[in-house]
């Protein structure tokens, strides 16, 4: 499955995973010294750094999949509504703009939304003029688009 991302946003799946892999040293460390401390039964240090490096495994798992399958958004957008698109649509006279982008990226409050968010997977395949509708939780309404950048 593809991981449709910017270009910014794969450099910071990249940090974050060089930030993990530095925390998984960090834990060796506190690993090597609460076992040095002698009995692990009942050495807290021990099982709560045991705990973060199984969490940090599974997060550096998760992020080198996400850098694998990593699609880069490609900003063509020739007259119809496509992952990296900005979308200007007038629900109802409520004029609202909306980048479309891929699940890691998404911030409505910041205009840019998921592919696979009701209103990004409604808007996808449309040209400027098209009414479509959009099935939310709260209901259905319907909106039309009116310029694509």
């Amino acid at each position: 499955m593809s991981n449709y991302i910017t270009e910014e946003g794969l450099l910071k799946l990249k940090n974050q995973l060089l930030d993990v892999k530095k925390k998984m040293k960090d834990v060796s460390v506190k690993i090597k010294e609460a076992r040095d401390m002698g009995d692990l039964s009942e050495n807290a240090e021990y099982h709560e750094a045991k705990n973060e490096q199984s969490f940090l495994m599974g997060k550096e798992q998760e992020l080198e999949q996400k850098i694998k399958n990593a699609e880069i958004i490609k900003k063509e957008c020739k007259g119809v509504v496509a992952v990296g698109c900005t979308v200007s649509i007038d629900d109802d006279g409520e004029k609202m703009e909306y980048e479309i982008v891929g699940s890691d990226e998404a911030d409505p409050l910041s205009g840019r939304i998921s592919l696979d968010s009701p209103i990004g997977s409604a808007l996808l395949g449309h040209k400027k003029g098209d009414t479509i509708e959009v099935k939310t939780p709260a209901g259905t309404s319907t909106c039309k688009i009116v310029n694509i950048g």
